[in-house]
């Protein structure tokens, strides 16, 4: 069993919203580290506790908070972005954070429900060298609703900076790349950008002479998307660099239609649930990248795309994009109705074996005859050396609503943090442990919260358990019962970082 974690907070959770915006899956790297610094953002309003009082208008509005600290154990320092307020309660729109390596740069995305791009950065040098610089929000633009490099002038980018959802983040190299949806639930695309650390601007994954031309046809190529939805959109999990390649899954989500989808002015969309919902996901797919230096294939990972077989199903250089009949990129043939959620968890552990945690009722011979009706939380592995996928039924017995995260350690055992089983009300967090040298067959639980955590959707920072085996969780707890002052009030709940230190095995 894990050690009881250390807990720090980091603000005050807006849980009086109906929608939580603190912890949900689809935010990527909430929380991550960076050459011995961790950093985690966040919505809050900048009021202290005591004077937020129990009425809206005390509450309101949030603003996004970025901390960080030095590692191991240092204090937390928080800025507040007081120039954008954020009103609208709905759980899509969260903030997202980046670290640029090659240039220090930190870049956050936020507010997005199929809406303009929102999107700011840092000054160079503040995550490169972070003790020359005091922490504050001055050393930020302001927010932007295009990418540096790729003008709001330009046309096509004009119309695509118009409907954003789910921004991601990660690191590449020396680059940090860029990515997010257009359109809407079951009718949108992916797309991805990379920021160049040298130039300090972003250009799409093509070779570097074609990203730099200006020509008209060269500027429509640039708003093609990677992930293509026809009548349908892919929602993913996870994209992740390991060793220079990008790794990618995702379900299909397939379009119903709706009175009025097609009227710029529906908002039916950013609904919670409706007809476009979780119910129509199918299918567990997969793609990759690899940098190639031949002299007949010289690419950069994220230009050509292979399916699980190796074979090249788009080129990025030739304005190619991954489609639904794109050849071999399903893994496993899920139907529609059985349980499978999107943007669950992903992770590429060191040699290269692709985990995929998501649930789903429909059995299998890895399952051992498990799942056959019941819905359950499932391992899906992708071996890197036979290049074959397996699946596996969790033995937990606890499924929640909410979706989970996976986490591969430094000495490459891989952990699941449920949302979920804490208690007998199903609040809290598990921790489940499969180990590498068992060939990720078997789970064993490893820490247990109780019930003083909300159900929430927990984040993990990977970087840090990948370098330093330190697994350290972003997520809500409810407040000490004697911070209650007033009989009757709610119980306040805080965002925290649980850290558990590991061992290597």
């Amino acid at each position: 069993m894990l050690p009881e974690p250390t807990v720090s907070v980091l603000g005050t959770d807006p849980s009086w919203r109906q929608h939580v915006l603190n912890g949900n899956a689809f935010q990527q790297d909430a929380i991550q580290s960076f050459q011995g610094w961790q950093y985690a953002c966040f919505y809050s309003n900048p009021r202290g506790p005591e004077d937020l009082g129990s009425s809206t208008s005390s509450r309101e509005p949030l603003y996004a908070h970025l901390s960080r600290r030095k590692l191991p154990l240092g204090q937390w320092e928080t800025l507040v972005f007081h120039d954008y307020p954020q009103t609208t309660d709905d759980g899509h729109n969260t903030v997202q954070l980046g670290i640029c390596p090659g240039d220090g740069t930190i870049h956050l995305s936020y507010d997005h429900h199929c809406d303009r791009l929102r999107y700011r950065h840092s000054i160079p040098s503040l995550a490169t060298d972070p003790e020359s610089f005091p922490w504050s929000a001055e050393y930020f633009t302001p927010t932007l609703h295009h990418l540096p490099g790729l003008e709001s002038s330009s046309l096509p980018h004009t119309n695509l900076w118009r409907d954003i959802t789910y921004p991601r983040f990660g690191q590449l190299g020396s680059d940090l790349w860029f990515s997010f949806r257009t359109g809407k639930a079951g009718l949108g695309d992916d797309h991805l950008y990379l920021y160049s650390a040298s130039r300090g601007t972003y250009s799409p994954f093509f070779s570097s002479s074609s990203s730099s031309s200006t020509s008209d046809s060269s500027a429509a190529t640039t708003t093609t998307p990677f992930l293509k939805g026809i009548q349908n959109n892919p929602y993913i999990h996870g994209l992740d660099a390991r060793g220079g390649s990008l790794y990618v899954t995702w379900v299909y989500r397939d379009f119903v239609w709706y009175a009025g989808w097609d009227d710029p002015a529906d908002t039916q969309h950013k609904q919670q649930a409706g007809p476009n919902s979780a119910a129509n996901n199918r299918d567990l797919c997969f793609a990759y990248s690899s940098s190639s230096s031949s002299s007949s294939t010289a690419a950069a990972a994220g230009q050509i795309w292979r399916n699980g077989a190796g074979d090249v199903i788009a080129d990025r250089g030739r304005g190619d994009s991954i489609t639904p009949s794109s050849p071999g990129v399903t893994a496993f043939r899920i139907p529609k109705g059985s349980g499978l959620t999107n943007q669950e968890a992903q992770a590429v552990d060191q040699d290269g074996g692709l985990h995929v945690l998501n649930r789903d009722c429909c059995s299998s011979e890895e399952n051992a005859g498990n799942g056959t009706s019941q819905v359950k939380w499932k391992h899906y592995y992708r071996d890197p050396t036979m290049k074959t996928w397996t699946s596996r039924a969790l033995s937990c017995g606890y499924l929640s609503g909410k979706r989970g995260r996976l986490a591969v350690s430094r000495d490459g055992d891989l952990y699941f943090i449920l949302p979920g089983g804490g208690d007998d009300r199903g609040n809290g967090l598990t921790i489940w442990k499969a180990r590498k040298s068992g060939g990720y067959s078997t789970y064993e639980l490893v820490w247990r919260s109780g019930s003083s955590f909300p159900l929430t959707e927990p984040l993990v920072d990977t970087y840090r358990l990948d370098h330093d085996n330190v697994l350290s969780v972003f997520t809500r707890r409810y407040a000490a019962e004697e911070e209650v002052t007033t009989p009757g009030d709610e119980r306040r709940i805080d965002v925290v970082v649980l850290d558990f230190p590991l061992k290597l095995t």
